[in-house]
């Protein structure tokens, strides 16, 4: 065990001689080192149980560190004494005195503590209505009895209370028997049920319908147990459905497997975690964690809820605008803008139809595709016809191109000049 702990840096010859010094006394050699209260100190003891921690560390040898410290001047739970709220000592001053409340004139709090009502002007000022100094205990309490719920609760208190509750129930079962009197002295029928268990145990409730708090605390108690909800493990009884965790209760896979999820009450925390507003919410946090290493303190998403999503909703706007400004400074140093346009939709128009042509554009393999048609009659030709009218130009007037006749009505005279 080191002597010199604490003494500083040793030159090499001290240190060489504190070594020889430690092994003499494990060999025994040497007398063994004694503590600050004169008790030997084991040379085995290793370093690490020996040295003191700085916050420990008094500068004397020995294990006082690995110790029990001695307990402090403590009273027990039993034994602690308690504030005296609103005990007075003494009696009321006749005149201000310095250094005394300006409200009310008491030596043992300031205006700002004060509890008496603020007077529109202070005793300092009137000199009237002085009030006694409160007592100001020193209370010294021990660790079990800072940490005691129940430290400082007087139980008369509950005596009294259990003493209102007593006279209340005797007064109503006083009323209660004047009633049943009164209305056996008047002959009146009794009502159906009135003797009945139900009506004993509900008579209580009965007397108090007008009080509006019962009948609220009634219909609480009625309704504390709503069965409706149920548990998970209870949703498919399958055991190899759903996985069901007990100690986090939480079934992360939908145990209604191959059913539409947004058709199900339940279909797993999973569906719930990242459906509607829940994958909104983790961008928020997200945002308020990375705006808080930005230096941006106000972003808190449990904190400042409502400034965060306004924040974010304008992070959100600004982001967008620079990326728009950003894609048109590019197209206007490169250009290209014509090929992000989106083309046509019926070049983007898939069919599976197979269809083989050959050089000649004849068909040699598959169907062809049959040409959509309207509701109007096509490929009808009038009159001798074998063109339809509108099929020839000239002139600003429209024709047919069989017989180059320019009137309607004409009968077609392509095969008579044949």
């Amino acid at each position: 065990m080191s002597s010199t702990y604490g003494s500083g840096r040793l030159s090499r010859e001290d240190y060489k001689k504190q070594k020889e010094l430690e092994a003499a006394r494990m060999a025994g050699t040497a007398p063994p080192e004694r503590d600050a209260d004169g008790n030997e100190i084991n040379p085995h003891i290793p370093e690490f149980m020996s040295k003191a921690p700085w916050y420990l560390d008094t500068g004397k040898l020995g294990l006082q560190h690995q110790r029990k410290a001695k307990p402090t001047t403590t009273t027990s739970i039993s034994e602690s004494k308690w504030y005296s709220r609103g005990s007075r000592v003494g009696s009321a001053p006749k005149k201000y005195r310095p250094g005394a409340c300006t409200n009310c004139g008491a030596m043992s709090h300031k205006a700002k503590d004060c509890m008496e009502r603020p007077r529109k002007t202070g005793a300092k000022w009137t000199g009237r209505d002085m009030m006694a100094d409160e007592a100001v205990e020193s209370v010294n309490l021990s660790y079990d009895a800072k940490r005691d719920m129940w430290n400082g609760y007087d139980a008369t208190q509950h005596k009294n209370l259990m003493h209102d509750w007593e006279l209340v129930e005797e007064a109503r079962r006083k009323r209660k028997a004047s009633e049943l009197d009164k209305g056996t002295a008047e002959g009146g029928p009794s009502e159906p049920g009135a003797n009945s268990i139900e009506a004993q145990f509900a008579s209580s409730d009965e007397d108090d319908d007008d009080d509006d708090t019962n009948v609220k605390s009634k219909s609480t108690v009625r309704n504390l147990r709503i069965r409706e909800d149920t548990a998970k493990y209870l949703r498919n009884l399958d055991p190899d459905s759903a996985y069901y965790d007990p100690k986090t209760r939480s079934m992360r896979e939908n145990p209604y497997a191959g059913k539409d999820p947004s058709q199900l009450a339940y279909a797993g925390d999973n569906f719930i975690r990242y459906s509607g507003d829940a994958q909104d919410i983790l961008k928020r946090e997200v945002f308020a964690w990375e705006a808080g290493e930005r230096g941006n303190s106000s972003a808190h998403l449990q904190a400042n809820p409502t400034q965060t999503a306004l924040l974010y909703k304008e992070f959100k706007g600004k982001t967008s605008e620079i990326k728009s400004t950003r894609q048109q400074e590019i197209l206007a140093k490169y250009g290209g803008e014509e090929h992000l346009q989106a083309p046509p939709r019926e070049l983007l128009h898939q069919e599976e139809v197979y269809v083989e042509y050959s050089r000649t554009g004849e068909v040699i393999g598959g169907v062809e595709p049959q040409v959509g048609r309207t509701r109007y009659k096509e490929d009808v030709y009038v009159l001798n016809h074998s063109s339809v009218f509108g099929s020839w130009w000239s002139d600003g007037k429209w024709g047919y191109k069989c017989c180059k006749q320019t009137m309607k009505n004409s009968y077609c005279t392509a095969t008579l000049t044949k």
